[in-house]
């Protein structure tokens, strides 16, 4: 059984076949916002997105952050016309925008493409329903651990993996708590040898992770 710690397996995708436009945004750069007309979805290449949503009292709580090999905006496929979030890059992220009416077509010209999207949002979908029963369930040190480790990704466990742009404001948005307990956790396991900074934990930094030593933390 694959262990529900680790970050789901990347789904590749050949979309040289689909009409695309390519842009690029810096770190900040908006690439849709909550209200705007819902008429594409994006698959990134390279960078990091954060996905944001405002409450009713206008604090925005970050839900979720994506990477190269996954897809944004995609309900747009669906009934829903208008942007529920907002898309934000927090490093150089290059993107294939992609007009709804044409995925459409090419999920039904091609089936093999319409099989790995498919298995793609069912993937999204198990980790959504993941990261739900792990903010009712568990205590924060134990949801930051998870979420670093998500963040990491599947690359190989023997090394460390580094990842830049996520500010601790962002983590704690991730993990329901305040940023002074992230900060506590992070300077924790920084202390443990979990995790190793470069640079300050800010756009401009980053951190090298120990995705191996750090699960042992989600498995007390």
């Amino acid at each position: 059984m694959r262990s529900k710690l680790e970050a789901p397996p990347k789904i590749s995708f050949d979309l040289d076949g689909l009409i695309a436009l390519n842009k690029s945004f810096a770190p900040g750069g908006t690439i849709f916002s909550e209200g705007d007309i819902a008429e594409t979805l994006m698959y990134i290449q390279t960078g990091r997105v954060a996905i944001s949503g405002a409450s009713k009292t206008d604090k925005e709580a970050v839900v979720a952050i994506l990477g190269p090999g996954e897809f944004l905006g995609e309900t747009c496929l669906g009934s829903q016309n208008i942007r529920m979030r907002t898309a934000t890059a927090i490093a150089p992220t290059a993107l294939q925008v992609i007009e709804r009416k044409e995925m459409i077509r090419a999920l039904h010209a091609d089936l093999a493409l319409s099989y790995r999207f498919l298995s793609y949002l069912i993937s999204r979908n198990i980790r959504l329903e993941e990261d739900l029963v792990d903010q009712v369930s568990h205590c924060s040190e134990r949801r930051l651990a998870r979420v670093l480790v998500l963040l990491a990704g599947k690359g190989d466990r023997r090394k460390r993996q580094r990842f830049a742009g996520i500010s601790q404001w962002t983590l704690a948005s991730m993990t329901g708590t305040t940023r002074s307990r992230v900060s506590f956790f992070m300077n924790k396991f920084k202390t443990l040898g979990f995790i190793k900074y470069c640079g300050p934990l800010d756009a401009h930094g980053g951190i090298h992770i120990n995705t191996t030593r750090l699960a042992k933390v989600l498995r007390k």
